[in-house]
């Protein structure tokens, strides 16, 4: 089980990292993507786009060093909660995003119900993370 925890570990950590290095490569662009779900009011755009590139390269970090590895986990688990429920209304909503902004600017891919199914995938994987990390504790 040890291996298991250890590939999750560094999965989630190895996502989180490359989805915030798009992000961080084009901030402004990040901003503008943000933008198109029609969720944030303009003055939030910037603060949110700087914030979520923060918290996304410190949870990489956090599980990558694997401190309190069962807390790192469960914000993951918060943090895949909130993307799987932003873009799961979004689509709802029926708005139209041509890039659903998850590695920034350089992968550009449509807001799809696929986005959210890759949102929920990780959300379950960092679940598992969070189980194995409290049974280890």
């Amino acid at each position: 089980m040890v291996i298991v925890q250890y590939v999750l570990q560094y999965f989630i950590a190895a996502v989180l990292f490359a989805t915030t290095l798009g992000k961080l490569l084009d901030v402004p662009g990040f901003v503008r993507v943000l933008k198109t779900y029609r969720s944030l009011p303009q003055w939030a755009l910037q603060p949110a786009a700087a914030g979520l590139v923060l918290v996304e390269l410190y949870l990489a970090a956090w599980l990558a060093v694997g401190q309190a590895l069962a807390l790192a986990a469960l914000a993951s688990v918060a943090l895949h909660v909130v993307f799987t429920l932003w873009s799961a209304v979004t689509l709802l909503r029926k708005i139209d995003v041509p890039n659903c902004g998850c590695f920034g600017v350089f992968f550009a891919r449509r807001l799809t119900w696929r986005t959210v199914a890759e949102d929920v995938f990780m959300l379950t994987v960092s679940a598992a993370l969070y189980v194995l990390a409290i049974q280890g504790a």
